[in-house]
């Protein structure tokens, strides 16, 4: 699979963890040269090293989704070392649940911030080095990095849930905006994935019942998500996985 992403340019979102550092290590894996976007400076370091003992090539780069001066810096230090960015995951997400009427009002408005706003700031950040890509007859990719929690409903995620529809929603109308420009969307949605988006609860009822199901079935692991997304961004130009779904077989 080695060279199926050659020339390509990537940030990743959320690349200190989980499915974005997962999915960074795989797009270095194929070709693509990986921009890893992150809070968390050492974790980024560790990663740009490790990939680039593989033979890659990551930059790692600071920068919190929240902050819109954050992102705009962090696009102009991609371009200048890595090229013009062509494909864009938005890794970065946050999931803190409770009951509604518990009003924990801070944990609201962490998860819109990162989940929806931030997603937002980090798309139009790069939008113009993808509209570029693809004027110039190159591949552009972003691919929003939902969950099935857009579509189902479920006790003390509510508000978890409402920012992952806004965000499966939004990809949907974005594409109508850029496909027609050349640049494909692709809004991935998974169902339970073992990351370490699971240490951030602490309501015990939420806590209990993904841990009882993590135990009960065979989940998603970080990797699997991140064959996905290589899947997709590596299709022909003409070719644009619109909305994916991916489940673990066994959860109904």
């Amino acid at each position: 699979m080695s060279g199926l992403l050659d020339g390509r340019v990537a940030v990743v979102t959320g690349a200190a963890s989980g499915i974005g550092a997962a999915t960074a290590r795989l797009l270095a894996e194929r070709g693509a040269k990986v921009a890893l976007l992150a809070r968390r400076r050492q974790r980024l370091d560790e990663l740009a090293a490790e990939i680039t003992a593989a033979g890659g090539e990551a930059l790692a780069v600071v920068a919190d989704v929240t902050g819109p001066d954050d992102l705009a810096a962090a696009a102009d230090t991609v371009s200048g070392r890595l090229g013009t960015v062509d494909l864009v995951v938005t890794g970065a997400g946050a999931m803190l649940t409770s009951p509604f009427e518990s009003g924990r009002t801070q944990e609201w408005e962490r998860m819109i911030d990162t989940n929806l706003t931030g997603l937002i700031r980090t798309v139009h950040a790069f939008t113009p080095q993808l509209l570029e890509a693809a004027r110039l007859g190159r591949a552009a990719d972003v691919v929003t990095v939902s969950s099935l929690g857009a579509q189902i409903m479920a006790p003390n995620f509510a508000v978890y849930c409402a920012t992952k529809a806004a965000v499966s929603h939004l990809a949907r109308n974005l594409r109508t905006e850029f496909g027609p420009r050349g640049v494909r969307f692709t809004n991935l949605e998974p169902g339970v994935v073992d990351t370490e988006l699971m240490e951030h609860l602490d309501d015990p009822a939420s806590s209990e019942w993904l841990t009882g199901l993590i135990k009960s079935i065979d989940v998603l692991s970080d990797r699997d998500i991140a064959e996905v997304v290589g899947f997709a961004v590596a299709q022909p130009r003409h070719v644009n996985l619109s909305q994916i779904v991916v489940l673990p077989t066994q959860q109904v």
